[in-house]
């Protein structure tokens, strides 16, 4: 019997970075251990790509699939940790209204109008897309967003639902925490991070990924070194492109 390969679900995630003088720290969230995919894992605000991102994705023009992506990446980001980018109005009490709005389940056009507040999904910088191929498990299509914190921000505050924990760090912080069992990140997560690690600012992150294209990257098994290894493009700007099978955690 052959392998089946799931549909992927399409999903968003923002890269949200803060700058204090020195090593840019970026925000992680950390999944409760009881989700189904990367539970117990550090990952990005992100999250599936619902109805009304794309909804308001055709209002707003562009690509649809990419407008839509950057419309779940806010929207998620405001959901999760109740920090917003992109808008108009980024005062505590406003984005708290916008949150409430989200988890009752109202489609973020309609939240928006109401609170007559716009949104720019220019504020993202796309950085890349993960399309895994596994088979028996839940895909899904993920496009990568970077972004600035808006000097206006609220402290980000965990939503207690799907994530435990909200903090700020280092790339190479959470690479060194997860090297040590500190903390759990998946292949994807770990790529990205070693990526990031290289910049010393948003401005140079945001200029190295404009340089590439934005290409669906798909992971593939590969002998290497007399071991199996789960491998990525060498061309899409990642200075680490296999890891051993025996080591990857992969959701």
């Amino acid at each position: 019997m052959s392998d089946t390969i799931a549909e992927a679900i399409p999903a968003a995630t923002l890269v949200l970075f803060r700058e204090r003088g020195g090593v840019p720290e970026l925000l992680f969230v950390e999944r409760s251990k009881a989700m189904v995919f990367a539970g117990g894992a550090l990952v990005f605000p992100g999250g599936r790509i619902d109805p009304g991102d794309r909804a308001l994705a055709l209002e707003l023009g562009g690509d649809p699939d990419d407008m839509a992506a950057r419309i779940g990446a806010i929207r998620e980001t405001i959901e999760e940790v109740g920090v917003g980018v992109g808008l108009s109005d980024m005062a505590p009490e406003t984005l708290a209204k916008l949150r409430a709005g989200l988890h009752r389940g109202e489609a973020i056009g309609a939240v928006l109008d109401a609170l007559a507040l716009t949104l720019d999904p220019a504020a993202l910088t796309a950085f890349a897309r993960w399309l895994p191929a596994h088979a028996h498990m839940r895909i899904f299509d993920t496009r990568f967003y970077l972004a600035q914190l808006p000097a206006d921000a609220p402290e980000p505050v965990v939503d207690d639902t799907e994530n435990v924990r909200v903090f700020w760090s280092t790339a190479q912080g959470v690479l060194d925490d997860a090297d040590a069992g500190r903390v759990r990140i998946i292949f994807p997560t770990r790529r990205n991070l070693e990526r990031l690690a290289q910049f010393p600012s948003f401005g140079a992150a945001a200029a190295h990924a404009a340089s590439y294209e934005i290409r669906a990257v798909t992971p593939w098994i590969e002998a290497r070194d007399g071991a199996d290894h789960l491998c990525i493009p060498d061309d899409l700007g990642y200075p680490v492109t296999s890891e051993a099978i025996s080591a990857a955690q992969r959701g």
